[in-house]
């Protein structure tokens, strides 16, 4: 019996549906997954097994291929494992339920349980915009996925229970899509220009930066405060709008640095990268690329201390984000945009 099932996967910092097909036929036990899946995809295998089992069901010992649509888009992250072991049941017909306006989305523990996955955000929004009514996953990432207004929410914590909500034995709690929260200015903050005495002159060049959204350069000898002053700087910018917080959670939640505590990242981000970083730390970059510490900038402050120390080579990608406030990376699967609209601030020792 051939079942299909709804899941997401992430391009970039966008989502793109993927269709589940799970077919079960006679023959030797094998279970083979194919769509070009990567290693992580492939190790579902194992725990899509494990976790049918240890959730009381019985995996069928039958031939078993799944393909993950479309073939061409290459599949990574554990995101999989709950569409896969819910196509299973499904066409083993352990499980009826029509599927076919839902998006499942969730990493498998071996008991069954779901774990935190990296990237909600930018699926759910996706889910939402394509018109599907019902968006399953972890219960871990319930509020980052409510913050898309208008979503049907549906937080699971185990296999079973989605398996009991399916067959109607159990209420699941629906997780209200309320949007964006109202934003509150934090009380106190470490690092605050307010705080800091003396150097009028530096931070009034601060302001000005700040106001006009320029960049900085600081010169001075060390233990002169250009670090302390540089930190400072996100304290006097303006508080982040309704989308520039949800472009910048969108890149945290995709690259798996999404704080545990928080939903929505509501602070500029302030990132200081160590001067022995590369080219591809910097602008981002792997197999299939990630973004770089100038997205992981974006909206916020790009912190380069001891400047001159930086290599020629990456000094010089710093050319395109600057002028066009975006990254583009081509590799042989295909070319990927980040945004990249940060303000660069550098600190330098003119006597080194």
């Amino acid at each position: 019996m051939l079942a299909k099932v709804i899941s997401c996967a992430t391009v970039g910092l966008e989502g793109a549906i993927v269709e589940v097909e799970v077919d079960i036929s006679p023959g030797l036990p094998q279970f083979t997954i194919v769509g070009l899946p990567d290693t992580a995809v492939q190790e579902a295998r194992e725990r899509v097994r494990a976790a049918i089992r240890n959730s009381g069901f019985n995996f069928p010992m039958k031939r078993i291929v799944v393909n993950l649509a479309p073939a061409d888009l290459k599949k990574a992250g554990p995101a999989y494992d709950l569409p896969i072991a819910v196509g299973i049941l499904l066409s083993s017909e352990q499980v009826s339920a029509d599927v076919s306006q839902a998006v499942i989305l969730g990493e498998l523990s071996l008991d069954g349980g779901l774990r935190h996955t990296n990237g909600v955000l930018p699926m759910v929004a996706l889910a939402h915009k394509k018109g599907f009514s019902t968006i399953i996953v972890p219960e871990a990432d319930a509020k980052e996925a409510s913050l898309i207004e208008g979503t049907k929410i549906i937080p699971i914590t185990s296999l079973s229970q989605l398996v009991s909500y399916f067959r109607g034995e159990i209420p699941v709690p629906e997780c209200k899509s309320e949007g964006v929260p109202e934003y509150v200015p934090p009380a106190f903050s470490i690092t605050d220009l307010a705080y800091i005495k003396g150097q009028e002159h530096v931070k009034r060049a601060l302001e000005v930066a700040a106001a006009g959204g320029h960049n900085i350069v600081m010169m001075g000898p060390p233990g002169s405060g250009k670090t302390l002053l540089a930190r400072s700087l996100p304290s006097i910018l303006p508080p982040m709008t309704t989308e520039e917080a949800l472009e910048v959670t969108k890149i945290y939640s995709v690259t798996g640095l999404l704080p545990s505590d928080t939903s929505l990242i509501r602070q500029r981000p302030f990132r200081s990268p160590h001067y022995t970083i590369s080219n591809a730390g910097l602008v981002g970059g792997g197999h299939w690329p990630r973004p770089g510490e100038i997205s992981l900038s974006h909206r916020g402050v790009l912190f380069l201390d001891e400047l001159p120390e930086f290599g020629h080579a990456v000094l010089e990608v710093l050319r395109q984000p600057l002028e066009d406030k975006l990254i583009t990376i081509s590799r042989a699967q295909g070319s990927v945009t980040f945004p990249a609209n940060f303000m660069l601030v550098g600190a330098m020792n003119p006597w080194a």
